[in-house]
Parts: structure tokens; sequence; C-alpha cells
């Protein structure tokens, strides 16, 4: 069994709880065949607040942050324990490298979060707690806050960023089953860059990736990418070789124009 260092998923709509798709079970296939991690710390664009906040509850509850759903997705529940001793330890890590840091004990999982651990460890038996993201991140310090959280991955902690390869609401709904071609192109210039080795390139993505500002009008759910990256790229800096060691998760593409793509790095 390979030990996972960091991931990336896209969670798609909250839909994606009843709908797995070809997502889901490639998620599950994956929990099923890495080592399992000791805890989990998960980041996603729907808790973001001023500072960093940290959820040490014991118990985290399953948050149905949406609206205009089925009703049923109400009654889905991920119920993981919390781990508040990791998050005193990921609060001082993160103190030690300037960033303004406090524990949240209100906070549980929001859909952004328990959708796609549902998928990967069914079960729910490893603990989780959620990272929030600060509101003034960019993509240089989304890399940064990456960096900084990867020492946890050297004790069996598993780094998850949550968010969506390309995730342009504003054209839900317009499009038929057919992925739109921009979005393929984007998704191929991600790709490359894990290929390449050049996986720091990906902060330059607004600049270089195309059709960026179509793919993310805002950029709030690609920066769980960079965070994703940026710890695995912390884990793996004594590496001999620029080789990023990952597997793709080819999800497919929803409603057209909603990559399902998610990247697991080794």
């Amino acid at each position: 069994m390979k030990t996972l260092k960091t991931l990336f998923v896209s969670h798609g709509a909250p839909t994606y709880a009843l709908e797995p798709g070809i997502a889901g079970p490639q998620l599950t296939s994956l929990g099923a065949s890495i080592v399992p991690p000791k805890a989990i710390v998960i980041i996603s664009p729907h808790w973001m607040t001023p500072n960093i906040k940290v959820s040490s509850v014991v118990q985290p509850k399953t948050i149905h942050d949406f609206g205009g759903f089925p009703d049923e997705l109400r009654s889905i529940q991920y119920p993981a324990i919390g781990d508040p001793n990791l998050a005193v330890q990921v609060v001082e890590l993160l103190r030690k490298h300037s960033w303004s840091a406090d524990l949240d004990t209100s906070w549980g999982l929001d859909h952004g979060a328990w959708v796609p651990l549902r998928y990967l460890f069914p079960d729910a038996d490893i603990p989780v707690l959620q990272v929030s993201m600060p509101l003034d991140l960019d993509s240089v310090s989304a890399w940064k806050l990456g960096e900084d959280l990867g020492a946890l991955s050297d004790q069996g902690v598993l780094i998850i960023g949550s968010g969506s390869l390309t995730h342009n609401l504003y054209e839900f709904g317009l499009y038929g089953p057919d992925p739109e071609p921009y979005v393929l192109q984007f998704v191929d210039w991600i790709r490359a860059q894990l290929k390449s080795g050049s996986v720091k390139d990906l902060v330059q993505w607004q600049q270089h990736a195309p059709f960026a500002d179509r793919a993310h009008p805002t950029d709030e759910h690609f920066f769980p990418l960079l965070i994703a990256a940026g710890a695995w790229a912390y884990a793996n800096k004594n590496a001999a070789d620029n080789t990023v060691n990952h597997d793709i998760l080819d999800g497919g593409i929803r409603y057209g124009m909603l990559s399902m793509e998610s990247y697991a790095f080794y």
C-alpha cells in the first residue's frame, strides 16, 4: 500500500453526495489502497475567515451549507471524530510561520469536506479537522500555506485541499452533457504542469493557463490545489529530481463546465 501525502479533490455540487458518477468510486478505491492516515486536515473554500481558524471540536457536525437542493441531502451525516490535540499543533505550526491562526469550537465539516470524505473514507473512522482559508488568500500565499502545513505529513497526517478544477457557476445549466472545449484545455494545461514536474508553475496559473478567467471567474475553488501541491512540495523538498509522483483521478466533467478531476500526491 502506498502512503498518500496530499490530495486535491474536486468536490463538485452538493448533489455529488447522492450522485457519485465516476468520481466517487475512484475516491473510494483510492482510500482503500493507501496506508490509512493517522488524521486528516482538510481545507475547503466554503469556510473562509479573516484569519485562519482550525476546528478543535471533538465531534464535528455535518454542515449542510446549501439551499435549493434535494431535501435528502440534509439527512446525510459524516460522523467522523475530531482531533483537538492535533488542532493545537496546527495552530502552533501556522503561528510559527507567521500566520494569524486560532482554534475554533463551533465549525464542523462543510459540504466541501464531508462530501468527498464520505467516498474516500466511507466508514468515517479517521479523525478529521478543517482549516479555514483566509479571505485575503492569493495564489502565492495559498502555495505558502500548503508548504507550511506540509510538515504534518511527517506525522502521518493527510492534507486535503478540496475545491474544483474548474468552477464557473455563471455557466451552470447552459450546456448539455458534452464538455466545453475550454474546460478540456484548462485541464490539459494542469496535467502538463504535473507531468513535466513544473508543479511550482501552477502558482502562475492565472497568467499562463488557457481560459483561466473563464475556468475560475473567482479563484477560491482553485486555491485548494495550490495548497495541496505546496504541501506535497514541502514533503518532497529533498527529492533528487522534479518528478511529481501523482495519480490522476479523472472524474469527468459535469454540466459541460465542472471538472471533477482530482490528484493524489505521493
